[in-house]
């Protein structure tokens, strides 16, 4: 590390007894079956409570939300003495902003906190009248984000903390123009949290523009991909992938699955084709309209479907806890991709398995993935199903190490407890 660098140092934090949190959030943590903080949650928690800007880098499924969830909720003004949002949290999806209020307002069990999402797809009447009505915490996508403040129905005034979670995904997907409006109308003097699975020069330039003194947080030095999930592949001819899809699943008896797909039409196609076997099956992806999605993720966290075959709609940002098998029935071309979609298993530390089929000729884009994680997949077969040696692959150049975004000076806003 250079002299002119500072990252934080992990602290040796076995429970939430080790930090000062509230009785009140001890009780909520208890309640919600939060034991011990995870890698993120000890390291962000307590220099979050500081006023510190962070940036989080975690992988999925690592416990971010609480992370960043907590130290909002233990500073927060009560609804009598702002009406008007305090935080803003900003993800790049309908589904994930629905899934992180749904965990923020789980963390705040025993104190009434008014938590609006403000997501495209969603009345925007019932958000305006939130809104009027006063909130505390707002959970929003930036396109709808944007469209409220160009409304001038979100007031940013008393805004003291903006999150960004899954920053690279928002970048990627083209939000940079949102963020950096919702950015400017926040205080200056704001906190801000920035969560990020990857630092790609993106997400480095948006920190660098709008953050003071951040102090980086590195969760990801060993591997980008969950260690509890055994990763496989099968070198398969593309005629023969679903035949393949279909004995796999006879053999492994997923309790939960995601099928994924690259395009919307090739999902509703390998649906129609799975569900007469596996009645208990769905498909989901970008056409489908927002009530209806909403109602086929409400089916797999209850359980009523054991098979979900899916575009990359749900790569990202969606924690279902009881998903054991990923399968990646067309190969991410984008590694980054990769360690999304396998991320939807082995959440927070549990077991998981994911599958991915190689087609004859894609043997760089396996390569790619197996640099990305630095591990290679294990080579898998089945009776009845040839199995041909590993794709050949062209000559790769390793790409260079990562710059941190480091500084060593950092500002304090410590919020009144």
């Amino acid at each position: 590390m250079n002299s002119n660098q500072l990252e934080a140092k992990e602290p040796a934090l076995a429970s939430f007894d080790d930090m000062d949190l509230s009785p009140v959030m001890r009780r909520a943590l208890a309640h919600a079956g939060f034991k011990n903080p995870s890698p993120i949650q000890a390291e962000l928690i307590p220099h979050a409570l500081e006023g510190l800007d962070v940036i989080g880098q975690a992988r999925t499924g690592t416990g971010k939300t609480a992370a960043f969830s907590i130290p909002i909720l233990e500073q927060l003004d009560s609804l009598d003495d702002c009406r008007d949002p305090q935080a803003i949290i900003v993800v790049p999806t309908r589904e994930l902003a629905d899934q992180v209020g749904r965990e923020a307002q789980r963390l705040a069990y025993g104190v009434p906190t008014e938590i609006a999402v403000l997501a495209g797809g969603k009345n925007i009447r019932t958000q305006l009248r939130q809104l009027e009505n006063g909130v505390q915490i707002v959970v929003g996508t930036p396109g709808r984000l944007h469209d409220h403040l160009q409304r001038r129905s979100l007031r940013t005034k008393d805004v003291w903390c903006v999150v960004l979670d899954e920053a690279d995904r928002m970048l990627d997907i083209g939000f940079r123009p949102q963020i950096e409006r919702i950015l400017r109308k926040c205080p200056r003097d704001r906190q801000t949290l920035l969560l990020s699975a990857t630092l790609p020069p993106t997400v480095q330039r948006l920190a660098e523009s709008y953050m003071v003194d951040p102090l980086v947080i590195d969760c990801c030095k060993n591997e980008m991909s969950v260690e509890t999930i055994e990763q496989h592949y099968f070198t398969v001819p593309q005629d023969q992938k679903q035949d393949l899809l279909v004995a796999l699943l006879a053999r492994e008896k997923p309790r939960q699955a995601i099928v994924f797909c690259r395009t919307r039409r090739g999902t509703d196609r390998l649906w129609r084709a799975l569900s007469k076997d596996h009645p208990s099956c769905a498909a989901m992806h970008g056409d489908m309209a927002q009530r209806e999605r909403d109602r086929v993720l409400q089916r797999l966290r209850d359980g009523d479907l054991d098979i979900l075959v899916a575009t990359d709609v749900v790569g990202r940002g969606i924690d279902i806890t009881t998903i054991s098998h990923i399968i990646n029935y067309d190969v991410p071309e984008d590694s980054d991709d990769y360690v999304h979609r396998v991320g939807r298993t082995g959440r927070m530390g549990r077991d998981g398995v994911a599958y991915t089929f190689i087609v004859p000729g894609q043997g760089d884009v396996l390569t790619s993935i197996e640099q990305r994680i630095n591990k290679q997949l294990i080579r898998d077969s089945m009776d009845g199903f040839a199995a041909p040696e590993r794709p050949a692959e062209p000559e790769q150049k390793k790409a260079d190490p990562m710059k941190k975004l480091l500084n060593p000076m950092h500002r304090k806003v410590k919020r009144r407890r």
